[in-house]
């Protein structure tokens, strides 16, 4: 009988034992615990007020805010099947070339309707190129009007197009050659930005002027045609061309079916009389009368 007493008493010692101990670690652990969350509280709101007085932490928390939500957002996207969503840039039309025709000044407007009809291309973005054209040519010291005559000759505006002899852009400047020029931009993939050609086609042609002591020489220096006897009548073409576009500012009428396809003046001579109409050439029809062989690297 004592012993089975004993035996209760050492049981009920033993659990009070235990429940004292887990008791004593569970209290423990909740200090331990209360504190933790609390340094990590002040942690945390140290962190927040440090980032705030730093504008790059802030920026750099944002973005990547930004790309987590994106994340999401285009995977909850996916998951529906909608692929627009999905691919979806907000910022696209932040890069495009392109502008309102109404939103310039009356004579740029005039000439970039008359382009587009002539050209056959978007007013929008021949709009941005007129713009630039002005802009960079008052810079240049250059008629805007023969910047954009130029890439109607070289290009029929395709910001996209290549000679035979790898001239490209609009204003098929010879990348390869001019690669330096690029390096403001970028690097050679910038000949194929609009802007960023045309920039680069008119600081070419303000070299091949100041070599060649004379606009019409420039330009044969412009189309590497200085060293042979005939350019192929190009030089009358871009002047042709940059006579419609004048008239077109100055507020006349000039059909968009003129012709700038003008007899090629030998070395020296005088340049003809524009033509006006010519109901069997297309204005935008490319100049092949030069062989590529020809055409030299400096343009």
């Amino acid at each position: 009988m004592k012993a089975t007493d004993a035996l209760h008493s050492a049981r009920r010692a033993a659990a009070r034992s235990i429940g004292v101990f887990f008791r004593d670690v569970g209290h423990g652990l909740l200090e331990v615990s209360h504190n933790t969350l609390a340094l990590l509280g002040l942690a945390v709101v140290a962190g927040v007020i440090f980032a705030a007085g730093r504008a790059d932490i802030r920026h750099q928390a944002e973005v990547m805010a930004l790309e987590w939500l994106q994340t999401r957002h285009e995977v909850r996207a996916e998951d529906k099947g909608d692929m627009l969503v999905a691919l979806g840039d907000v910022d696209a039309v932040s890069r495009a070339t392109a502008v309102d025709p109404k939103d310039l000044p009356r004579q740029q407007a005039a000439v970039a309707t008359w382009i587009s009809r002539r050209y056959k291309v978007a007013p929008e973005p021949i709009s941005r190129l007129v713009q630039e054209a002005w802009a960079v040519g008052s810079k240049a010291g250059l008629d805007p009007t023969l910047i954009l005559a130029i890439m109607a000759v070289e290009s029929s505006f395709n910001p996209f197009a290549q000679s035979p002899v790898g001239a490209q852009g609009l204003m098929q400047v010879m990348t390869r050659v001019h690669d330096d020029k690029y390096t403001a931009f970028g690097g050679n993939h910038a000949a194929f930005d609009p802007i960023s050609n045309l920039r680069v086609g008119v600081q070419v042609l303000r070299e091949c002027i100041a070599r060649a002591g004379s606009l019409r020489d420039g330009l044969r220096f412009y189309v590497g045609a200085a060293l042979i006897e005939s350019d192929g009548g190009y030089v009358n073409r871009v002047l042709a061309e940059q006579t419609f576009m004048r008239s077109v500012a100055d507020g006349k009428g000039v059909p968009v079916t003129a012709s700038n396809f003008v007899p090629a003046a030998p070395r020296g001579a005088a340049a003809p009389a524009a033509a006006t109409t010519h109901p069997s050439t297309s204005p935008t029809e490319p100049d092949t009368s030069a062989p590529a062989d020809q055409v030299a690297l400096l343009r």
